[in-house]
């Protein structure tokens, strides 16, 4: 009897296997959780409350996600296609590139897009499927696959690395409270300098890193439909 209260996690595998819409799965899954647990409409509820009051910060989130939805409903994903569409020359490793140097600043402020599931999948692979279409090629489905992990791995470098150049955000303040029993007492200004050219570095390396791979896939699978072009 303990394993079926775990048929909401059945339902956001198979969910998110099927492509499905990610805010339904999420929906679906706590309804199920509370319906197998004995929770009922009111525990839910409750629970929902609660949860929210003690994590107010995650309210952003759920803003974003719920804005972001509703927006992709009404053509998000058409006007991010269209808006690359207009680019000539570009590519999913520059579409990749670009969004980590914005992500890199806006993280430096310690402001989140929503991540993967809120601004990755909605706007940015439309944009870099799209440039892959203004290339002249058809989207290879592999490649759009190792694309969707190339963009999601640029989101967490620029954010592991830049947030914490936000003095007394969470990342600043886990590294003072970690070194403070160590003996070492260092003071959250010194931190973001000292992680400057560190964040640099990395924000730089993977731009690199992915529009060199980027251009090896292109090659890889659209090489012989180039030189017929040609």
């Amino acid at each position: 009897m303990d394993l079926i209260k775990l048929l909401g996690v059945l339902v956001v595998i198979v969910g998110f296997a099927l492509k499905l819409d990610s805010i339904l799965i999420i929906i679906v899954a706590a309804i199920v959780t509370a319906f197998v647990g004995n929770l009922g409409v009111d525990g839910l509820l409750e629970t929902l409350g609660s949860t929210f009051v003690a994590n107010r910060g995650m309210a952003i989130f759920i803003l974003i996600m719920l804005v972001t939805g509703t927006l992709e409903r009404n053509g998000l994903r058409n006007a991010a296609s269209a808006l690359i569409g207009k680019v000539k020359r570009a590519s999913a490793g520059a579409v990749i590139g670009a969004y980590g140097i914005m992500r890199g600043i806006f993280a430096a402020f310690n402001v989140s897009f929503g991540g993967v599931a809120g601004f990755v999948r909605p706007i940015i692979m439309p944009m870099a499927i799209a440039a892959i279409e203004t290339s002249g090629h058809e989207p290879n489905e592999d490649h759009v696959e190792t694309v969707k992990g190339m963009a999601s791995g640029m989101e967490n470098i620029s954010w592991f690395f830049c947030q914490v150049l936000f003095v007394g955000g969470g990342g600043a303040l886990l590294v003072q409270s970690t070194l403070a029993p160590l003996g070492y007492e260092v003071e959250l200004l010194d931190l973001a300098v000292v992680e400057i050219p560190i964040a640099i570095f990395a924000v730089l390396l993977g731009i690199t890193y992915y529009f060199l791979k980027d251009k090896k896939l292109v090659k890889k699978y659209y090489g012989s439909d180039a030189q017929k072009e040609g």
